[in-house]
């Protein structure tokens, strides 16, 4: 089965670098400062040849500089669905709600429900009512900007894993080593109706069902009376146990200031069971839905999204609002828990668009995050039908060490450490995009949903950059990119802006069904750290990684 990525026609994937004699920038349709003004294809031939070789060897070399110029100056680029400075979203070629953040081996993994949008038989967008969720997205980041796509997880309904489920809703994720190995736990909920688990050897799978059937159901103890058996959040603590949270839901009108929904049970030490009966999390004020755990400085806190039914007085006693992400902590992980803090408005407060709130909160490198959803991408998009991206802001603390309220933003979160273009990076690591797609690559992938991804959708002024690609004080001398199919085109690679400040040009010709190794030398030297684009011209080819070499 193939699930083609779509990025809805404005967005992309993975880029290129180096920073071009001045004189290529002169084919950017784009207007931008006078480099691109001069000319620069001034490189000397080989010691050895005759001067008239050397003559012959500048001609024709710049001869094919002069054609990719003039081919790349009449493509226009494809607008972005965000700034090029901006961080949030984090992905844009496709939603991703309720973000759960797992922290491995120095990256970022990051789980998000799988909104896809939903149109009636007319082709007019419909409002989103989840129905037809069944995939997972994963992407992962060392740097918090530059997001590789892992693909999505083919979780439930008869398409997916658990195919006893009809939905998966709200990931969360863990990892433990279990007999000298490490196994990932993606944990998900069937709509409203109980919790699943998937297992697998990697942080992107493959993943399958190990139970074939729910962790909790209705028939789970204590769990027949919550409302939404949903949300998980799992912790992993110090000791070596681990916990899981769930739950959520008003039963009736008259519970919204104290709904008795919120639960939490320790897991086995195979993490695909239940160690005792789960535990009513006792008075969590005005509670709606989305778990959450951490461990700070010692103390539990659990948090949630607040419900819609809140009064003035209450607001005024409580210190909280409705949709807002409120925190509670303990000195246990399975409580009681008291009070704490709010961290996090109503995305509407932010954004002007509102809706439900669901969040994360990771450290990553001594640094707290929260990662949550809006509706900045669709907005983006020109739609209004409630569907999700994700975002990450710094989480901010008091003066007592606990985590208060944070802001969201449209620019994020800043570029931690370089990217290195002398590594191989795949054509889906993203820092931003337009006008490409992504799909599975291989039989893994294309079974299980997430694995390899590659660059497809490729037409005229798509493209997709990396940023800050730390290049050294010695520029590269050549570039290489892996391409394949029966399309015919070129890529500019450039820097600080797509069809800008080109250093290397490669030709593609029908490189053939199997992915094909092009290297090409850079025509300008680039050094320092640089924001890397690539741009596309033609069609029917696509990009499984590239590199610079020294």
């Amino acid at each position: 089965m193939k699930f083609r990525t779509k990025c809805f026609k404005t967005i992309v994937s993975v880029i290129a670098i180096m920073s071009l004699a001045a004189g290529l920038a002169a084919c950017a349709k784009t207007e931008h400062p006078s480099e691109g003004e001069r000319t620069g294809a001034e490189e000397t031939a080989e010691a050895g040849t005759n001067e008239g070789e050397t003559q012959n060897n500048e001609s024709d070399q710049g001869k094919g500089l002069e054609e990719m110029e003039q081919l790349f100056k009449n493509i226009e680029i494809v607008k972005p669905v965000k700034p090029i400075a901006d961080h949030n979203p984090v992905m844009t070629q496709r939603f991703g709600a309720d973000p759960y953040a797992l922290v491995y081996d120095g990256r970022v993994y990051l789980y998000m429900t799988g909104d896809d949008p939903m149109y009636d038989e007319a082709g007019n967008l419909k409002e989103n009512n989840y129905s037809n969720i069944y995939t997972i997205n994963v992407i992962s980041s060392a740097d918090l900007v530059n997001w590789t796509d892992h693909g999505t997880v083919y979780a439930a309904s008869s398409k997916g894993q658990a195919t006893w489920g009809a939905n998966s809703w709200a990931p969360a994720a863990a990892y433990k080593n279990i007999d000298g190995k490490d196994k990932f736990f993606l944990y998900f909920a069937n709509n409203g109706n109980g919790i699943a688990v998937l297992e697998g050897d990697t942080p992107y799978g493959p993943f399958t069902d190990p139970i074939n059937g729910p962790l909790i159901s209705r028939q789970t103890p204590t769990c027949a009376e919550v409302a939404w058996l949903f949300d998980p959040a799992v912790l992993m603590d110090d000791d070596g146990n681990s916990y899981i949270y769930f739950g959520g839901g008003v039963p009736t009108p008259d519970m919204a200031s104290n709904p008795g929904t919120a639960r939490v049970a320790k897991l086995g030490a195979d993490m695909i069971s239940l160690d005792g009966d789960p535990r009513p999390i006792e008075n969590v004020k005005y509670l709606f839905e989305d778990s959450g755990i951490n461990k700070i400085n010692g103390t539990y806190y659990y948090s949630y999204c607040s419900n819609f039914s809140m009064t003035e007085d209450a607001v005024k006693e409580l210190g909280f609002e409705n949709g807002e992400i409120i925190t509670m902590k303990s000195d246990n992980p399975m409580g009681p828990f008291e009070l704490a803090n709010p961290v996090l408005k109503n995305p509407g407060f932010f954004f002007g668009k509102g809706g439900n709130n669901h969040h994360c909160m990771f450290e990553f490198n001594g640094t707290w995050y929260i990662a949550y959803h809006a509706r900045i991408l669709e907005e983006k998009m020109g739609m209004d039908g409630g569907y999700r991206s994700t975002n990450i802001d710094v989480i901010k603390f008091n003066e007592d060490g606990e985590p208060t309220k944070s802001k969201g933003t449209r620019e994020g979160v800043g570029q931690i450490g370089n990217l290195d273009p002398y590594e191989t990076v795949k054509a889906v690591t993203i820092g931003n995009a337009a006008g490409i797609e992504t799909t599975q690559y291989g039989e893994t992938a294309v079974k299980y949903g997430s694995g390899d991804m590659i660059v497809t959708g490729i037409h005229d002024g798509s493209w997709t950059g990396v940023l800050g690609a730390d290049f050294g004080s010695t520029s590269p001398k050549s570039f290489s990119i892996k391409v394949r199919g029966e399309g015919s085109g070129a890529i500019m690679v450039g820097t600080e802006y797509p069809n800008y400040k080109p250093v290397a040009f490669v030709k593609v010709e029908k490189p053939g069904a199997e992915f094909t190794e092009i290297t090409v030398d850079l025509t300008a030297e680039v050094t320092g750290v640089q924001d890397v684009f690539f741009t596309f011209a033609g069609e029917g080819y696509e990009v499984l990684e590239w590199k610079f070499n020294k």
